[in-house]
């Protein structure tokens, strides 16, 4: 219950902690990000459905029983 006593001291260190990461995050440049191509062909229209095109390579049955095992000895699987 010492921290409820101290609420006022905790706040103000907090404040003091977000105000002084501000200041320094304005330091950090910004990141140079430009925006994604979009191609005329993936853009659907009433006569063509757009297409989604998912590159990948297909895990062999080695790889998908080892995939499983590593799934079953985390904590908090959801499979």
């Amino acid at each position: 219950m010492k921290i409820a006593k101290h609420m006022e001291v905790v706040f103000v260190v907090a404040l003091a902690a977000a105000g002084s990461f501000s200041y320094f995050a304005d330091s950090v440049p910004q990141a140079h990000a430009r925006p994604a191509v979009i191609q005329d062909s993936s853009i659907a229209t009433e006569t063509k459905m757009a297409v989604v095109v998912v590159k990948g390579k297909r895990p062999s049955a080695a790889e998908k029983q080892q995939m499983l095992l590593a799934d079953r000895r985390a904590p908090g699987s959801v499979i």
